[in-house]
């Protein structure tokens, strides 16, 4: 059995999850983890034992003996430096979303990837989700026919949205419908998106995440199906990380609709009446089991660099969805539809406006 080292850079709620996966995998023989928070650093040491530990993330990254580095570092302006820096250092990297800041950014780290031969992938999580794997594989059999349009309607509570906007002020389109533009994109595989139309709305978030509560996107792909994706993150509390979505994907033979507004388990009490306990996108740790799509990314990226297998989401396709968000937000700025792929003239049109 090939067994591989690991080392982990950020150990929040996302690395949290990974680290946890990486210690129970037999592919890993060793786990170093990188994380700012002392508290938290110690918390994930008492639950993975990691063969090192640092504050540092450049111990990680100088680390000679690792094989690959998933970086899921916050806030999202870290992803870049760090990701190119550990590129550099002849590491298979799983970067979180999203991959960077701009597309000159995202151009270099590929063109890293490229000329040292490495593998890159970037994470979104959602290709993991059973319900939407189950999306893939009716259009792959025809089951459905041949695709005429998708919705995708993904919202989140407000005490989420403020957390992710928290940390960088980009829109819903990239911060949220990140993931579900990745997935649409997937499904229509190999057509490619020509044009974007995008609309975003103010309501009770502005003042406190400087960003829209929700933001539509309509894109056109070459072989005329239309893609609809919407994201807000304006719901009441109820569960903290609640992530609901809800997919309507229509077919010339059929339609396929997909319920992952997480109803199926509920639980209610005197305190807090009823939650959804099993409701974020990430997924929770269930005793022996884990509900959610991240651990299995996670299996799927150690399997990948154990066994030199092809990558879910390489960062090739990341580029594609950070150019289609950047395109959505150029669009509700303008209100206007932007053609593909994505040039500077628009980008500075709002940059002036």
């Amino acid at each position: 059995m090939q067994q591989i080292n690991v080392g982990i850079i950020g150990t929040g709620w996302c690395g949290g999850i990974r680290a946890n996966t990486c210690a129970g995998s037999p592919l890993v023989k060793e786990l170093h983890v990188a994380e700012i928070n002392e508290d938290r650093l110690k918390e994930i040491v008492a639950e993975t034992k990691p063969n090192s530990s640092t504050t540092d993330y450049m111990k990680i990254i100088e680390n000679d003996s690792l094989d690959t580095i998933i970086i899921s570092a916050t806030p999202e302006t870290t992803h870049y430096p760090m990701a190119k820096a550990a590129l550099l250092a002849g590491k298979h990297v799983f970067l979180e979303k999203p991959l960077a800041l701009t597309l000159e950014e995202a151009d270099e780290l590929i063109q890293i990837q490229k000329e040292k031969n490495l593998k890159f992938a970037i994470g979104y999580s959602q290709r993991f989700n059973h319900k939407f794997a189950y999306a893939k594989k009716s259009l792959m059999e025809k089951t459905i026919g041949e695709p005429v349009c998708v919705l995708v309607s993904r919202h989140l509570t407000r005490g989420l949205g403020k957390k992710i906007s928290g940390r960088i002020k980009l829109s819903p389109a990239a911060m949220e419908a990140t993931h579900d533009l990745d997935f649409v994109l997937w499904l229509m595989e190999p057509a490619k998106p020509v044009q974007v139309y995008s609309q975003a709305v103010d309501g009770a978030m502005k003042s406190v995440t400087g960003s829209a509560d929700a933001q539509w996107i309509m894109v056109t792909m070459d072989n005329g199906v239309i893609l609809n994706i919407g994201a807000g993150w304006t719901m009441p509390p109820g569960h903290p990380n609640y992530s609901a979505t809800w997919i309507e994907l229509t077919g010339t033979d059929g339609m396929l609709v997909i319920d992952d507004t997480h109803r199926d388990v509920i639980f209610n009490t005197m305190d807090n009446g009823i939650r959804l306990p099993m409701s974020t996108m990430p997924g929770e740790s269930v005793g022996h089991v884990f509900a959610g799509p991240m651990h299995n990314e996670t299996l799927h990226w150690i399997e990948a660099v154990a066994f030199d297998r092809p990558e879910m989401c390489s960062a090739e396709k990341a580029r594609r969805v950070m150019e289609i968000y950047m395109a959505a937000d150029v669009s509700a700025e303008l209100n206007e539809a932007v053609k593909l792929p994505l040039v500077e003239t628009p980008l500075s049109a709002v940059a002036s406006a």
